[in-house]
């Protein structure tokens, strides 16, 4: 997979790039894109940090972290103040890549959330006590859903990953997430951008996703990136086995294509204007 992704090398930003992949819309390969990007970007020289926000912790799942309950997780962070460094675990097989693992105890967190002092911003100012100078890219796994866990998630990053599936649907809900994203920039977080889209589980045998991926394109130019992700059943199998598809079936097409969009998004690290 490092030689697939050799040539000329892969650029480091000039300082940590924190991302939240977001869409409230489930399915639509979210937690998917999360790991594989952040895996792809690891295998390429890139160092990475991988927060799970979700409290279904599928990205832990697929990363290879322990999902006991009793263990350390973001929840600890959002709600007792628990140090980001000290819950940073790293991922097996891959080098240069660690997760802060999510588990069941998150998914209680909205609602302890709201009684605590500066709630939207818990994950920042986390993230601020954490030493990112060696870190090239922070992707952070939100939730489906535009509560708390998402909007802590937007405080803290300057950019917004927005994976969209080529099916029927594809923008429903799309229009909130983008208020949502004003809304943040006008009250809690100005610099936050969106800075990429995905189109995911393209199938080139049908019209609509050709029509999908025209009409997204259509609507949001540059920010969409060349690369489509394709339907792959490797893919869809790799967290079973506590792995990305990057370590599961690095020849499958959809490893391919989470490579080619993982150097998409490293080569414009010094275009993203915030």
């Amino acid at each position: 997979m490092p030689r697939r992704g050799s040539g000329a090398s892969w650029p480091r930003p000039k300082s940590c790039r924190v991302i939240s992949v977001s869409n409230q819309k489930g399915g639509v390969g979210k937690t998917t894109t999360t790991v594989n990007i952040a895996a792809a970007l690891a295998m390429n020289g890139q160092r990475v940090l991988v927060i799970d926000l979700d409290p279904q912790g599928n990205a832990s799942t697929a990363l290879g972290m322990e999902r006991n309950p009793d263990i350390s997780s973001i929840y600890h962070c959002l709600v007792e103040d628990e140090e980001i460094r000290n819950l940073a675990k790293p991922v097996p097989n891959i080098e240069n890549l660690w997760c802060v693992p999510a588990n069941i105890h998150l998914s209680g967190a909205e609602i302890e959330l709201v009684s605590l002092v500066a709630r939207e911003s818990r994950l920042k100012r986390a993230l601020a006590a954490y030493d990112t100078s060696e870190l090239d890219y922070i992707l952070i796994d939100c939730p489906p859903s535009l509560g708390l866990l998402t909007v802590n998630a937007m405080v803290a990053c300057d950019e917004v990953m927005i994976p969209i599936q080529c099916e029927y649907y594809a923008l429903e809900g799309l229009g909130q997430l983008l208020n949502n994203v004003k809304l943040v920039q006008a009250h809690l977080n100005p610099g936050l951008a969106v800075s990429t889209i995905l189109l995911t589980m393209y199938d080139g045998r049908t019209n609509l996703s050709q029509q999908v991926v025209d009409e997204v394109r259509s609507n949001f130019g540059d920010l969409v990136l060349e690369t489509l992700v394709p339907r792959s059943i490797r893919v869809s199998e790799a967290p079973s086995y506590d792995e990305s598809v990057m370590t599961y079936s690095p020849t499958s097409t959809g490893a391919i294509a989470y490579l080619e969009a993982a150097r998409e998004i490293a080569h414009r690290a010094d275009t993203v204007v915030g």
